[in-house]
């Protein structure tokens, strides 16, 4: 069995980190991906009742809608 040289054994592990780099940014970019998709998702059934309850003027559900909506735009920073 033929040993690898020094500097083929260096290559390799750079090699190797490299894709484990390139292979954490994916899936960073994946979960942001999701985590916006969820996030518009919710958005949108909030602003679809929340239009609902102005149409039906339910105050009540109103506001409370607008809070929830409130907080989601606070925790996600939009």
């Amino acid at each position: 069995m033929k040993e690898k040289s020094y500097s083929e054994i260096m290559k390799a592990s750079v090699m190797k980190r490299i894709k484990a780099n390139e292979s954490f940014v994916l899936d960073l970019y994946v979960d942001m991906l999701i985590s916006e998709i969820q996030l518009n998702t919710k958005k949108e059934r909030l602003l679809t009742k929340i239009d609902k309850a102005i149409d039906e003027r339910d105050q009540l559900l109103f506001l409370s809608l607008t809070e929830e909506l409130k907080e989601l735009n606070k925790q996600f920073g939009t």
